[in-house]
C-alpha cells in the first residue's frame, strides 16, 4: 500500500483588520497648479515738471551802477523839499472839476487868441486867474508865518512850476491878479523858455507867495504835491480824463480834472482851505465869474 502524501500546510490566515478609523486613510489632496508670477504694478506717469520759476542772471558785464555828483541845482531843490516836511504842518484837500465850459471856450476862441496875441490859449492862464482872485478872497492862503508872527500879503504872485533838463523850477508871475488872460500867457511862455534854454535866473525864481504845478501834463490822476518855502499853499491840477458823472439827475460822460490843495495846517484852517479850493472850482466851471466879478 502507498504512503500517504503529507498533507499541504494550511494558508495563513489574513491579518484582523485594523479599526475603521485607521484603515480609512485620508486622501491626499490634489495637486495644485503651479501660481503665476505676480505681476509687477504697472508704474504710474510721472507728473509733468512745474516750469522753474528762477531765473539765470546774465554774466556780469563789468559795473552795472554810476555814481555822479548832485548837481547845485538837484541839492539845492531836495533842501528845500526836505525842509518843507520838517517844517510845515502840510495838510491836503481834494475837489474835482469839470472841464467842459473852459474847454469849449478854448476850442471856440483859440484860432482869434493866437491870431490877436501870438500865443496859444491854454488851461493854465484860467487856474492863475481863478487862483489870483481865490487868494484875494481867502487872505490866510497868501500868507505866511514868520517866528510868532503872521503876514498877510496884499499882492499875488503865483510861481508856475516849469520842466527844465536841470530839473524843476519855479519862475514867478508878478502880480498875476492885475494880469489879463493873453499876459498869463505870455510870461509863462517866456519863463518857460528862459527855464528850457537855462537862462532862468535866481531873481525870476523869488517871491512867490502861492504856486500851481501841473502833473496832468504827464498825465498823473492825483497827488499831494509839497509846499514850495516859504509859501503856505500850493495847488496841484492833474489829468483831465473823461468820466460819468449826474448832471441834472442823468448819467453824462464829462471831461473831469482833480485838483488837490497842500496847504499849512498851522496857518491855514480846514474851512479856509476848503473854501479857497471851492473858489478855484466855481470860476474855472464858469470862467464868466472873473468877468463879473461874482
Amino acid at each position: 500500500p502507498k504512503a500517504e502524501e503529507p498533507a499541504a500546510p494550511a494558508a495563513p490566515a489574513p491579518a484582523a483588520e485594523e479599526p475603521a478609523a485607521q484603515a480609512a486613510a485620508p486622501p491626499p489632496p490634489p495637486p495644485q497648479a503651479p501660481k503665476a508670477a505676480a505681476k509687477p504694478a504697472a508704474a504710474k506717469p510721472a507728473a509733468p515738471k512745474a516750469p522753474s520759476t528762477t531765473t539765470t542772471a546774465p554774466a556780469s558785464q563789468g559795473k552795472r551802477e554810476r555814481r555822479v555828483p548832485m548837481t547845485r541845482m538837484r541839492k539845492r531843490i531836495s533842501e528845500r523839499l526836505k525842509g518843507a516836511q520838517n517844517t510845515y504842518a502840510m495838510l491836503s484837500t481834494f475837489n474835482e472839476i469839470d472841464m467842459t465850459n473852459l474847454m469849449e471856450l478854448r476850442k471856440k476862441y483859440k484860432d482869434t487868441f493866437m491870431e490877436e496875441h501870438g500865443v496859444k490859449l491854454g488851461f493854465m492862464s484860467a487856474f492863475v486867474k481863478a487862483s489870483a482872485d481865490a487868494l484875494q478872497k481867502v487872505p490866510a492862503v497868501n500868507a505866511v508865518i514868520d517866528g510868532d508872527d503872521i503876514i498877510y500879503k496884499d499882492y499875488v504872485d503865483i510861481s508856475v512850476a516849469v520842466a527844465s533838463p536841470k530839473g524843476l523850477v519855479v519862475p514867478v508871475l508878478r502880480d498875476a491878479h492885475n494880469l489879463s488872460f493873453a499876459g498869463v500867457e505870455k510870461s509863462i511862455a517866456a519863463l518857460g523858455q528862459k527855464a528850457r534854454d537855462g537862462t532862468i535866473s535866481i531873481d525870476d525864481m523869488a517871491g512867490g507867495t502861492f504856486t500851481i504845478t501841473n502833473g496832468g501834463v504827464f498825465g498823473s490822476l492825483l497827488s499831494t504835491p509839497i509846499i514850495n518855502a516859504p509859501q503856505s499853499a500850493i495847488l496841484g491840477m492833474h489829468a483831465t480824463n473823461m468820466r460819468p458823472v449826474v448832471v441834472d439827475g442823468k448819467i453824462e460822460a464829462r471831461p473831469m480834472m482833480y485838483v488837490a490843495l497842500t496847504y499849512d495846517h498851522r496857518l491855514i484852517d480846514g474851512r479856509e482851505a476848503v473854501t479857497f479850493l471851492k473858489r478855484i472850482k466855481e470860476v474855472v466851471e464858469d470862467p464868466a465869474r472873473i468877468v463879473l466879478d461874482i
